[in-house]
């Protein structure tokens, strides 16, 4: 008998509540990694997108950079550099997919005033500042997406990791256990029915 369960109907009501709630779990355990996993596919869609976005984005800013270097001069550009403010609107909050807690980035989407007077640069020193200013947009959308997914996946796999330990080892034990028990009360029985036939024959004698 499986763990030493004694055969009694007792036990048998307990394995088939345990067994069904077992059934139960793999159950929700399975349909919550079908739900992670269509989040982080979702997530992968979007981080792919925008990190094209990002690309084309950073190749304008670098050109439109190359061409203030040449018409305001390298150092010039650098001193303007040096006045842009640290970035510090950024702030992290979490809300829950199915028990992960994902991560939402706030920040403040108002675009920075330039730093510099307009009648002593030119337009592409604006371009290059306007397409890093929605290069760091961006990033911080992908850096939020990317953790996201890495903490789905994450999830994922340990709730595969829960379910499979159900369906391969508790819900097959439980069930085996269950089959012994039954067995072995179906054969007490049987015994039980041969003793009354017998005692009803001396009886009868």
């Amino acid at each position: 008998m499986a763990e030493n369960i004694a055969p009694t109907k007792g036990n048998l009501m307990n394995v088939n509540k345990s067994l069904a709630l077992s059934i139960q779990g793999y159950s929700l355990l399975d349909r919550k990694r079908v739900i992670l996993i269509n989040e982080i596919m979702s997530l992968v869609k979007q981080a792919d997108e925008i990190q094209s976005q990002i690309d084309q984005t950073y190749r304008a800013a670098y050109e439109a950079l190359e061409r203030a270097n040449i018409e305001s001069g390298i150092r010039y550009v650098e001193e303007i550099a040096a006045t842009v403010p640290v970035e510090d609107s950024v702030r992290l909050k979490v809300r829950s997919v199915m028990g992960t807690e994902i991560p939402l980035v706030e920040y403040d989407k108002t675009p920075s005033k330039p730093t510099y007077s307009f009648y002593s640069t030119n337009s592409s020193l604006d371009e290059a500042r306007l397409a890093f200013e929605k290069v760091k947009e961006l990033t911080i959308r992908l850096s939020m997406i990317e953790n996201s997914a890495y903490r789905l996946a994450n999830n994922i796999r340990k709730t595969q990791k829960r379910a499979n330990a159900l369906k391969n080892i508790s819900i097959p034990k439980l069930q085996d256990t269950k089959k012994e028990i039954e067995n072995a009360l179906e054969e007490k029985d049987r015994e039980e029915f041969t003793r009354l036939k017998v005692v009803k024959g001396f009886l009868a004698d």
